[in-house]
């Protein structure tokens, strides 16, 4: 390759398309569409997370208000979680609308998170919801098709190729000077854009960004760039090796499609074909028969709590409940908690599996769609991808546990086990419990998620040039 001509080509690339009015126009309208979205996301996710605080504050409230009374009564009484969207959301909605916003939290029971937004809309949810993101994966890539494709076709039409190939430069050089010439426009006109936009909207939401923000929103810059160097790789190579514009035009189109909507829609139907998973319904009944089979705390006859009695009495040199120093009645209703609960876990992390299993078809599809691998790590490094769901619900439970826990503990060594219904304990013990504080996912953590996607892009990358140094081998390609 000769540097020299690659940058003359690139140049020149650059300033045809710019002499061009269409290219203008289509970024324009990609411009104001961009800003669009990115306003009515940061308004969005500004106001949702502002409710979201304001329900959190008034369960809060209630919760501290309760008065002096029985613990148990105060583990049924229940309290409200709410999930606030990451400060990323605004970008990139991810699965954010499809997942629950609430869980609410019980003694005795794990109820799953509920209040989604895709439960209260339309069918229209189903094709999307504009999104930056949505405007830089899927409609960037029709830009740069629109702008690109006669750069090498509309040469071998006109005969300027041959024309350039007689004055030593090759044909490598040739496509790697367009592929450069029109990766620049592209990165000039999104890159600053999307860094300015993800800077703003981070500040509006937060008021502050911190050091691991500053990083997600370097790497989101610099995937998207790869990003949009591969589809630009792709429209230069498909461009080389069609004999006119009208065919490269047709068969990049087709490619679009065949990115964007058949594969997305085949990795869907074929995880949730390959990995099937259970429903709520089936969930929950087989959680229920396996606690059953454990042992029923609210069955005096059943052999585990049986056991459990006799070997509490044992322990504690006594013959009988009453004569305890311990309330018997929290005890069997935390050995219950500890059941159901241990239970639940694995039931939950099978399902988690099944889930991630369907989700691994998307990502190894992304050796095959740069769309599919793009997509993943985005949704990953904006916390709105499945490992940030389950971690909020895996964290719910945790705390529901705890929470649970601690009350019967006030039980257990509180009330005593005559005429335990009727005794009260102080609202402090409550009181000084700790709030629920969701823990998002580290960047690393996130990274390791989206490990295989991130290595997608990095293969299309390569394979990209690859396929111009094929393409610029062949003497059919350049005629």
């Amino acid at each position: 390759m000769h540097f020299k001509f690659i940058t003359i080509i690139a140049r020149q690339e650059w300033a045809s398309i710019f002499r061009s009015k269409i290219p203008l126009g289509l970024f324009s309208v990609l411009l104001i569409v961009s800003l669009l979205a990115t306003f009515t996301g940061w308004q969005y996710v500004s106001k949702f997370n502002h409710q979201q605080k304001n329900a959190h504050q008034q369960v809060h409230d209630q919760w501290m208000s309760q008065p002096n009374r029985h613990p148990h009564r105060v583990a049924h009484y229940g309290y409200m979680v709410f999930r606030e969207k990451s400060p990323l959301s605004f970008f990139d909605f991810g699965l954010d609308s499809y997942v629950g916003n609430s869980v609410f939290l019980e003694a005795h029971r794990q109820n799953t998170v509920n209040m989604s937004e895709a439960g209260f809309s339309n069918g229209m949810l189903r094709f999307g919801e504009l999104s930056m993101a949505m405007v830089l994966q899927l409609l960037v890539p029709l830009f740069i098709i629109f702008i690109g494709f006669q750069t090498v076709a509309g040469l071998k039409q006109n005969g300027v190729l041959k024309i350039l190939l007689c004055q030593k430069a090759s044909y490598l050089d040739i496509l790697v000077g367009k592929t450069a010439g029109l990766t620049a426009v592209v990165w000039a006109s999104f890159l600053p854009l999307l860094l300015v936009s993800l800077i703003a909207g981070n500040l509006l939401i937060t008021g502050e960004i911190s050091g691991e923000t500053l990083l997600r929103l370097a790497l989101l810059t610099f995937l998207y760039a790869l990003y949009f160097l591969i589809i630009t790789i792709l429209v230069v190579a498909v461009s080389a090796v069609s004999k006119s514009s009208k065919n490269a035009l047709m068969v990049l189109v087709l490619i679009w499609m065949l990115f964007f909507i058949v594969i997305p829609k085949t990795a869907q139907t074929l995880g949730g074909s390959l990995y099937e998973a259970p429903d709520k319904i089936a969930f929950e009944q087989a959680i229920e028969q396996d606690v059953s089979k454990q042992g029923d705390s609210h069955n005096p006859d059943d052999p585990y709590f049986a056991g459990l009695k006799a070997n509490t009495l044992k322990k504690y040199g006594v013959d009988s409940i009453s004569a305890l120093p311990v309330n018997y009645g929290a005890l069997v209703m935390q050995e219950g908690e500890n059941i159901s609960s241990n239970i639940f876990n694995k039931h939950f992390d099978r399902l988690i599996s099944i889930y991630k299993s369907q989700n691994a078809i998307s990502s190894v599809l992304g050796f095959i769609d740069p769309y599919m691998a793009i997509r993943n790590i985005s949704m990953n490094l904006s916390g709105t991808d499945f490992d940030s769901f389950t971690a909020f619900q895996k964290q719910t439970e945790k705390y529901r546990f705890e929470k649970t826990k601690r009350l019967n503990e006030i039980h257990l060594t509180q009330i005593k086990y005559q005429n335990d219904s009727k005794q009260k304990v102080s609202a402090k013990n409550w009181q000084e419990q700790r709030d629920f504080a969701f823990q998002p996912l580290t960047i690393n953590q996130n990274l390791t998620a989206g490990g295989l996607s991130l290595t997608a892009l990095l293969a299309w990358v390569l394979a990209g040039f690859g396929a111009l140094t094929y393409v610029s081998s062949k003497r059919a390609y350049q005629l």
